[in-house]
């Protein structure tokens, strides 16, 4: 959608939204409203609080000791070709130079968490599994355990490192470099743009004698983590929490989906993958009609989901989730490496049996709102609005939907997944993670295995592509009429 202008905004939308969707399309929105000031680097001395996303993430952290490790997040760098492990540990030794957020561990200060930022060391070392003894075929099935035993293994948030890589030789030509974070110091935008993009233009360069032509970064994470805490003090501040207070109340009802077992008294946090995709003609389908509406691929896919979950519970009040790369916004972090995402609550009404094209400008509305006011901690505007008082009641949502950032071309023999490994955790009932790629969205399912059988999450992809081909074929189909 790089031609954002060229696409037409509804008659019906006010010219604020106008500007905020014409934004949205182009991937990007410049600065937080109503705060024109740019952040900086914070005063020597000062202490480096957390981050609000940072400090909600601490905070179930230290509630879930004894939980999976749901807050784990994996990568593999798959390179096809010649590879220097030297070089590579020096590529990634200059990141973690690069970006404190990745040499960050967290302690406690007067009673308050705070960032404990390391010096750099020279060299990171890269510890490396060469496979090349066993048999051909029992390489990757091995690569695949490795990984995924790194996947689970826990971070102490205290020690540290939050940031954990291992070199696995597969053959001369053939290797993967598994990376594993804790989420308090990565999002999206890191592992699926930056890490990759500045990993391979470190390791070009490296490889041929010369250094990495790539900007002194202006400001660090802790940097935008203070300056946020003195954003709080602001009426774009209050502004936003206002926003929120009135679009939940009356509290919204949750969500009463059929699940195949009991919901336990509190979440298990146990987490399964079913990978899955849309087929990319069913997404220049998609593409095709949401131009034509006037909405984002993300705004179809919600109406979509939301239009299948009315039909499995006849529910017309309903809020689904989505992370809001809200801290993204701000130019000067646009090439920071950490953690900016916020959980956002989708609240849609179904009633009156609305059209498919209704139910997509609803979502446009409903996206462009939560998105205009997505700098609060969903945490705290749950508090403000005397949402979480009852410790025994439901989430406000447990199904979450988002679209990742799309992954850059790496290059010749570069290439990257982001769903081959399970943690064991997860923080929803069901998480559906989107990425596009050229053959269509690969999607990752997160669900709990407490919660759903396998074949139920494999059946509810399949029906939501069987209402999504309907809409898109004809957004005049009533809420009654879309087959599920």
């Amino acid at each position: 959608m790089s031609n954002a202008e060229s696409i037409p905004v509804a008659a019906g939308l006010s010219e604020a939204k106008r500007r905020l969707l014409r934004k949205y399309l182009r991937g990007h929105v410049s600065k937080t409203a109503g705060d024109p000031a740019r952040i900086t680097r914070r005063l020597p001395g000062q202490p480096a609080p957390l981050s609000l996303w940072q400090e909600q993430v601490w905070l179930r952290a230290q509630k879930a000791v004894d939980m999976p490790p749901f807050y784990n997040e994996s990568i593999i760098i798959h390179r096809s070709g010649p590879l220097d492990a030297r070089i590579l540990e020096q590529s990634l030794s200059e990141i973690i130079r690069r970006h404190e957020a990745w040499r960050t561990t967290f302690d406690t200060l007067g009673g308050q968490p705070v960032q404990v930022i390391h010096s750099a060391l020279a060299t990171v070392p890269l510890p490396v599994v060469d496979l090349r003894k066993l048999p051909a075929e029992k390489r990757q099935p091995e690569a695949l355990r490795l990984a995924t035993e790194e996947a689970q293994r826990r971070f102490d948030l205290q020690k540290g490192p939050l940031v954990r890589a291992e070199l696995i030789v597969l053959s001369a030509d053939k290797h993967q470099l598994v990376l594993t974070m804790h989420q308090s110091v990565a999002d999206g935008v890191t592992v699926n743009v930056l890490f990759p993009k500045e990993l391979i233009t470190f390791y070009e360069a490296f490889s041929a004698g010369k250094p990495a032509a790539m900007a002194n970064l202006p400001i660090q994470y802790a940097d935008y983590a203070y300056w946020q805490r003195q954003w709080m003090q602001t009426e774009a501040f209050a502004s936003q929490l206002a926003y929120w207070r009135d679009r939940l109340m009356p509290e919204p009802p949750a969500l009463q989906w059929p699940t195949d077992r009991p919901p336990p008294a509190s979440s298990t946090y146990r987490g399964a993958i079913r990978p899955f995709t849309i087929s990319n003609q069913l997404v220049q389908r998609l593409n095709a009609m949401s131009r034509g509406e006037s909405v984002t691929l993300f705004m179809s896919l919600l109406a979509g989901f939301s239009a299948l979950l009315y039909r499995y519970t006849n529910q017309e009040d309903m809020v689904i989730g989505t992370l809001a790369p809200s801290g993204r916004k701000r130019s000067e972090v646009q090439n920071l490496m950490g953690y900016f995402l916020n959980p956002v609550p989708l609240r849609m009404n179904l009633c009156g049996n609305p059209t498919f094209r209704e139910l997509l400008r609803q979502a446009r509305d409903v996206v462009l709102g939560a998105i205009a006011n997505d700098d609060v901690p969903f945490e705290y505007v749950m508090a403000k609005a005397g949402l979480s008082s009852d410790p025994n009641r439901r989430p406000l949502f447990e199904v979450v939907i988002s679209l990742a950032p799309a992954t850059p071309d790496l290059g010749p023999g570069w290439s990257q997944t982001f769903m081959d490994v399970e943690s064991g955790g997860a923080r929803w009932g069901l998480y559906l993670e989107l990425g596009d790629r050229p053959n269509g969205l690969l999607g990752r399912a997160q669900y709990n295995p407490d919660l759903f059988e396998a074949t139920t999450i494999g059946r509810t992809l399949q029906e939501w592509q069987v209402l999504l081909e309907a809409g898109a074929s004809n957004p005049e189909l009533r809420l009654s009429e879309l087959p599920c």
